[in-house]
């Protein structure tokens, strides 16, 4: 009997002692923070994220992954219950990204704020913008797609028949690199005579410059007084007074020139006026001694 009873005592400490251990271990492990509920409301895949999972705000843990569930009301969408310690005051410009820890592939979330809108979220929504991870997976996926495609239409520029083409077209550059190299050889002598002309062009151009500056001094001489110039201006206005000098001289000529062809008449005509003076001429009409012509009748 008297071992029956210590092996009862001892039972009863033992239980005792565990429910104290289990209540000492709640008071230590008991988080007296308040906290507040947010939605974190995403259409993206959540993959690594679990409940209990931490959530950062710019790099500081403020809280934990409540639960995860899919929307009742739109299947396409998930919803991300979060706990966020109450003094952290999250604004309306913030969202959420999925962060990883090392290569583990657990998931976090993360809070950032861009800072467009500075009010108090009120509506405790919060949008999912996708991670950096999921931007470099989609472009990897886009890239590989774009890669694919090129694949293929290389495979169809380079069959057979192509590939025939591109070899005739190496052949005719290789001919075309040939006959310039020849080509090249017959222009060498050209350019050395362009070279010897461009010489030859500039003495050339330097003698036209000397031409011209002593053509210059001939025209400063010519327009000095008593010049080419000057000499010609005078004998052009002395022209200019002689001129009508001379017009009254050649009508005075063709007048004399004229009365002497009338002489010369008249002497044709009676020679003798030349020594006995001009006959007087005949009475006209009314005049003494006008005899009038006689008519001849048949």
């Amino acid at each position: 009997m008297e071992n029956r009873a210590h092996a009862l005592i001892a039972g009863i400490f033992v239980i005792l002692l565990s429910i104290s251990v289990a209540l000492v271990a709640m008071w230590f492990s008991g988080n007296s923070t308040k906290r507040t509920d947010y939605l974190v409301v995403t259409k993206e895949s959540v993959s690594g994220l679990n409940p209990q999972s931490a959530v950062h705000y710019r790099g500081v843990n403020i809280g934990k992954v409540e639960k995860i569930q899919f929307d009742p009301d739109n299947p396409h969408q998930i919803l991300i219950h979060i706990a966020v310690n109450e003094n952290v005051i999250l604004r309306k410009s913030v969202y959420a990204q999925l962060g990883y820890q090392g290569v583990t592939g657990l998931a976090y979330i993360q809070l950032n704020d861009d800072g467009v809108n500075n009010e108090i979220l009120s509506d405790e929504r919060i949008p999912m913008r996708r991670s950096l991870l999921d931007e470099v997976t989609g472009s990897g996926q886009d890239l590989l797609t774009n890669v694919n495609k090129l694949v293929l239409k290389m495979h169809h520029l380079l069959n057979e028949q192509n590939q025939n083409h591109i070899s005739q077209i190496l052949q005719n550059i290789d001919k075309a690199t040939k006959n310039f190299d020849g080509i090249a050889g017959h222009l060498q002598p050209v350019l050395s005579s362009f070279t010897e002309l461009t010489i030859e062009s500039g003495t050339l151009v330097k003698r036209l410059d000397q031409l011209l500056g002593e053509l210059n001094l001939t025209v400063a001489k010519a327009n000095e007084k008593e010049g080419i110039f000057d000499s010609l201006s005078h004998s052009t206005q002395e022209l200019a007074t002689t001129i009508p000098e001379l017009r009254k001289l050649s009508y005075s000529l063709l007048r004399n020139s004229s009365n002497l062809d009338k002489v010369l008449h008249q002497l044709e005509e009676n020679p003798q006026s030349l020594i006995f003076g001009r006959s007087p001429s005949s009475p006209g009409p009314g005049e003494t001694g006008f005899v009038p012509p006689t008519e001849n009748k048949p």
